[in-house]
């Protein structure tokens, strides 16, 4: 069943059809020359000593209709660019000279609806409310919108009415929400800020950006649940992958003293406001450091990034203060549990463990080891706490199969996580490089997956055979950009930091 319009779509397709009548194509081929942004031309005015300006049509513009104010034979107008919004003035004697006026009273004041693409061409003058206007001498229809844009209301009382606000409509309908809601478009550009910021820091320190598969024959680098393809050529299952980690290993053995990439990861796991199964992660790897390093080095580079996006290392998120200029804090994982729950599990048995996630109503189950028990109540009694940046560390062994044992006690791991606002921004170790100790691990892992632990990391053989080649030491750490973005951008749901987050399949007529 086709889409059933609406009387405003069908006068608009009606006033498609009137403008290709009077000779206007509505969707012109020809390359349409800018020569301003609306910022720029704004910014670019000056006032005359005396109170003339240059009547020299010499800006040229382009953007959506936003309102129109029609009075006569005059009219003002918004029109909005990627700069933002622009007021301009239209007079049907200029825009239209002799006796030919259907410029204006057809076209401007009757086909022209917003949402519309139009061109104009003209000078910038001050009008009497001292608002720098565009005076518009030519018009030019650049494309012709079929649907009408949510228009968005305030009655005198100061109640907004109409707005698009709606979160699924929002997410789904992304190119309207950011049209309607200038602070969604705000969010974005903040967030290539963010990146750049991030990408300039690391380039500054001389490392390389790299590209590594997307599609992997081995899920590798994460304990997580991945999505399969079947690649047709090679008729190989294939797995989109859950990390990039033992690729960038893969290039420090190589000979690279450091590289990173910013990447599109799959997890194929739950969607809540802080996990979306499609996201994107930072990883870095450096040779010759080690997780000390990294958590002096990557805690200046949030300072820098916080800077960047806010002006400010103080972020604000959901009603806290965030304070990133601030040396962050440094507490051991074990050691966080203990002094909620008075048990060292580091020398605790599974059984007593698991009693102790019990008594604290932690949900486990047969599949979960040690490692993954000690996971949990961490989430559930610790997590929630850390408000300020703080980095979580010394890790037991079986929770990380890819980092090296701790100098000083073999059943910890050099690992932290950094935690803001109570969930986790960044994950780091000491590289494993003993790849005998990693086929060790790998086989640990085996006998998780046989208990039906369905996150527990595969045995890639290619990676083993690399790391059999010689692994300096090295610091490696993966940073979730999107939940980065959250904080710095003041926004509660990861969704809203992503452009076409995923959702269910819409079902149209």
């Amino acid at each position: 069943m086709s889409h059933v319009l609406s009387d405003q779509e069908l006068g608009r397709r009606d006033a498609l059809q009137k403008l290709r009548a009077l000779g206007i194509e509505p969707y012109p081929a020809a390359q349409f020359h800018v020569t301003h942004t609306g910022k720029q031309a704004k910014e670019g005015f000056k006032d005359s000593a005396d109170g003339t300006h240059d009547t020299e049509a010499n800006v040229v513009l382009a953007g959506r209709l936003m309102s129109v104010r029609v009075m006569g034979k005059a009219s003002f107008a918004v029109l909005r660019d990627a700069s933002g919004d622009q007021q301009i003035y239209v007079n049907r004697d200029e825009i239209a000279p002799g006796e030919d006026k259907t410029l204006y009273n057809e076209v401007f004041k009757k086909l022209l609806h917003l949402g519309d693409f139009i061109g104009v061409k003209g000078y910038m003058f001050r009008t009497q409310t001292g608002e720098v206007t565009l005076h518009v001498k030519e018009l030019t229809v650049l494309a012709k919108a079929l649907r009408p844009l949510p228009v968005v209301k305030t009655d005198e009382e100061g109640n907004v009415h109409d707005a698009f606000t709606d979160p699924e409509q929002r997410y789904r309908m992304r190119y309207v929400d950011l049209i309607v809601n200038p602070h969604v478009k705000e969010t974005f550009l903040k967030r290539t800020r963010v990146f750049n910021a991030m990408r300039e820091s690391f380039q500054e320190a001389g490392y390389i950006e790299v590209d590594t598969p997307a599609m992997q024959p081995i899920p590798g680098g994460a304990a997580a649940r991945p999505f399969s393809t079947h690649h047709n050529a090679l008729d190989t299952q294939f797995y989109l992958r859950i990390s990039n980690e033992l690729y960038l290993k893969r290039l420090i053995v190589a000979g690279f003293d450091g590289v990173f990439e910013f990447s599109r990861n799959f997890r194929n796991e739950g969607m809540d406001r802080t996990h979306n199964p499609e996201f994107t992660i930072m990883e870095l790897y450096v040779a010759y450091k080690d997780y000390r390093w990294m958590m002096d080095f990557i805690e200046g580079v949030f300072r820098k990034v916080a800077m960047v996006a806010n002006g400010t290392a103080v972020a604000q998120f959901q009603g806290k203060s965030i304070d990133f200029g601030q040396p962050f804090k440094r507490i051991t994982m074990c050691g966080a549990i203990q002094e909620k729950t008075g048990v060292d599990v580091l020398n605790a048995d599974e059984r007593t463990i698991g009693e102790l996630c019990k008594k604290h109503g932690v949900e486990i189950t047969a599949a979960m080891g040690k490692g993954k028990l000690i996971d949990e109540l961490f989430s559930e009694l610790v997590q929630p706490e850390l408000i300020q940046p703080t980095f979580v560390m010394d890790f037991p062994l079986e929770m990380s199969p890819l980092c090296k044992k701790h100098r000083d006690d073999d059943r910890l791991t050099e690992r932290f996580e950094l935690y803001v606002a109570g969930f986790e921004v960044g994950n780091a170790y000491s590289e494993l490089n003993d790849p005998i100790d990693q086929r060790e691990r790998f086989e640990d892992q085996v006998k998780l997956m046989e208990r039906g632990d369905d996150e527990a990391m595969f045995i890639d053989q290619d990676f083993l055979r690399a790391l059999e080649y010689g692994m300096p030491p090295t610091s490696g750490i993966g940073i979730g950009m999107d939940r980065l973005v959250m904080l710095l951008t003041d926004n509660p749901a990861i969704q809203e930091v992503l452009l076409f987050p995923q959702m269910r399949p819409e079902k149209f007529d």
